[in-house]
């Protein structure tokens, strides 16, 4: 495992999260080299002997550290903003490899990815078919692409990360999909190469995506027999993971309901993973600052706050709060509800949890290694936390702290 009580103490691999906190500080984001590797592995078994690619979800978590690895294992990467671009070919990423999504991409982010050639861009629109074409003509270039089609399938999930409903914002409507097919294939700027969906993130049951599958392919097979070649079905992501007491299939499951959907269909196939790739591999370290009984609620005060992890006062999402020194075995503990130091009553990290934690303390909230530095602020005019990477007995700062003269840098008083 990842994150294990060893000799009593709460490890990163081989690393105690004790000496971590002591090298670099509170709070702090720590990642397992091994868990990314392993859950990168997963994937590519899985998908062993298919023309496939995975291209990581980079919204999940972006620092370059975690984007270098995961490039150097050959994945590639989805990204939905000019700056994840950025990131990624910053971490040695190969812009053949690289999916542009996202709904209101600008014509500066379109130009950027025209320039550095990426594999293809995921049109959500019919606008944004004009805005690429236009850009693609400015350049002299053929833009490669893709439509992102809403299946209107129920992912059964937080009705914050469904994406694949027809109220949802994001992708074409599956009705519209035909004609602007047959418009796209038209345009002498554009190329298309592939159509794609993704219908929300923590899916623990396969059977929603292999339902979008079935749909998508039944509508590539028809805009194919229109005679516009697609080179790649995108089938997406969003494969979820435990936090508390999900019970998410294999991603073996998900893989392979998704393969049986396309069908005797053996053309080249895409998937986005992003949580699932990450979410387990990390965790939020933190420390008690403060103990403070109350009535009716306990609280522990800790250095971590919802500008580190957002997901409790944005979802009301749950995590699992370890002691880093392991309790003793039938100690009941206190109920306490954990929040951090900012101005808000929706300030916490988790409520009602049986903990036996004293002032000075350290915390591992779980589960931090996906939607958490990447969703950080600098709420409360608070640094960002410094992220660290183990690999086996060795810990490595992979982004420093944010000093309170970098909140301002960037700032000018008129005058």
């Amino acid at each position: 495992m990842a994150f294990a009580y060893r000799n009593g103490t709460l490890c990163a691999e081989q690393v105690p999260l004790e000496d971590i906190a002591r090298r670099f500080g509170t709070p702090c984001y720590v990642y397992s080299r091994a868990a990314i590797e392993g859950a990168y592995g997963e994937f590519a078994q899985a998908l062993h002997g298919r023309d496939a690619m995975l291209c990581y979800s980079v919204k999940a978590n972006s620092n370059l550290a975690v984007l270098a690895l995961l490039a150097r294992l050959g994945a590639g990467f989805d990204i939905v903003s000019g700056g994840e671009l950025a990131r990624v070919l910053a971490a040695g990423g190969d812009p053949r490899k690289i999916l542009f999504s996202g709904v209101g991409k600008t014509k500066d982010e379109i130009r950027l990815a025209l320039e550095k050639n990426i594999y293809c861009i995921n049109l959500e629109s019919a606008a944004e078919l004009e805005r690429v074409a236009a850009v693609a003509r400015e350049l002299g270039r053929r833009a490669p692409v893709a439509f992102r089609v809403n299946p209107d399938v129920d992912a059964r999930t937080h009705p914050y990360i469904s994406t694949g409903l027809r109220e949802n914002k994001f992708g074409v409507a599956h009705r519209d999909a035909e004609r602007l097919y047959a418009k796209a294939a038209a345009m002498p700027a554009l190329e298309v190469i592939g159509i794609g969906c993704h219908i929300g993130s923590q899916l623990v049951d396969p059977a929603p995506l292999a339902a979008a599958v079935e749909r998508l392919a039944a509508l590539a097979g028809r805009i194919e027999a229109a005679g516009i070649r697609l080179r790649h079905l995108d089938l997406g992501g969003g494969i979820g993971i435990r936090y508390r007491d999900e019970t998410p299939r294999p991603v073996r499951e998900f893989v392979a309901g998704a393969l049986a959907a396309l069908g005797d269909r053996r053309g080249s196939v895409i998937f986005d993973p992003g949580r699932s790739m990450v979410g387990n591999a990390g965790v939020l370290l933190t420390r008690v600052e403060y103990v403070k009984p109350g009535e009716p609620r306990n609280f522990l005060v800790v250095d971590a706050a919802m500008n580190d992890l957002v997901r409790p006062a944005l979802y009301d999402a749950w995590h699992e709060v370890r002691t880093v020194r392991e309790p003793e075995s039938g100690a009941p503990g206190t109920v306490y509800d954990i929040v951090g130091p900012i101005c808000e009553t929706g300030d916490f990290l988790a409520k009602d949890r049986a903990l036996t934690a004293r002032e000075g303390d350290l915390l591992a909230v779980m589960s931090s290694g996906a939607y958490a530095m990447s969703m950080a602020s600098n709420y409360n005019s608070r640094p960002r936390a410094a992220e660290v990477m183990v690999q086996g007995r060795a810990a490595e700062l992979v982004r420093a702290r944010e000093s309170a003269e970098q909140l301002f840098a960037l700032e000018r008083i008129p005058g």
